[in-house]
């Protein structure tokens, strides 16, 4: 089978990884987001007790928050010195309920299908080739009745604006190079690749950057970064 993944994206994160938990470092963005999409998913799917899924975990940011609220979470990635990183955040944090493994979410779906009750999969979609592969994926790894949750920004001329050229080159909040455009996905490609897998739609969520005040927030603006939510039938 082929894995589903850029080398370069992959020695991309792996080159970083030792910065994954330093609040001030290229991952402050992803720790200042944590709050709103840790409580956004846990709104929808009450996680204390559930069996969570986060693709794409990285070093575990999302992963270690939502054990943290009483989840059991498999956190999955294949950067592995991010998957490290996590793995020694999680023990010297002694968080409970998180385990880390090295595997694409499609070989996981051959190996565990509906196993899941909630699958999440955040800022990762626009950093592989096929992305509806990946919503495929998740879709299989949930439970019936379970949630899955998506976040990726959109394709258009505001979000390179903002993403690209206001992020990574003029406020340097990600190192240049950490998107390409071409792979952001818009909101109506998202939800037809979720629909075609088999996933209802539930919701839909921008968040806003305001590099002023620098706090994010949820909106119903998702001309730029969004967040979908989407339930498996059952």
């Amino acid at each position: 089978m082929t894995i589903n993944a850029d080398p370069q994206e992959l020695a991309k994160f792996s080159e970083l990884a030792h910065r994954w938990w330093d609040t001030e470092s290229e991952f402050r963005p992803l720790h200042q987001i944590n709050p709103l999409r840790l409580d956004w998913i846990d709104q929808h799917a009450r996680l204390a007790g559930k069996q969570v899924l986060d693709v794409g975990c990285g070093g575990g940011i999302l992963a270690d928050a939502m054990a943290r609220r009483g989840a059991k979470v498999l956190g999955i990635d294949l950067a592995t010195k991010a998957l490290k990183v996590a793995q020694l955040h999680a023990l010297e944090a002694g968080t409970p309920s998180v385990e880390y493994r090295e595997i694409a979410a499609e070989a996981l779906a051959d190996e565990m299908p509906g196993a899941f009750d909630a699958v999440t999969c955040m800022e990762m979609l626009e950093h592989v080739p096929d992305a509806p592969s990946v919503v495929r994926a998740c879709a299989t790894l949930v439970k019936p009745g379970g949630w899955v949750f998506f976040s990726t920004i959109n394709r258009n001329a505001k979000a390179f604006v903002f993403a690209i050229v206001g992020a990574e080159h003029l406020l340097r909040l990600l190192p240049k190079g950490t998107h390409e455009y071409a792979r952001f996905i818009r909101p109506s490609e998202l939800a037809k690749a979720c629909r075609d897998a088999g996933l209802a739609l539930h919701d839909t969520r921008g968040m806003e950057y305001n590099p002023i005040t620098r706090r994010y927030w949820l909106s119903g603006d998702t001309s730029v970064n969004y967040l979908v939510s989407c339930r498996k039938p059952v």
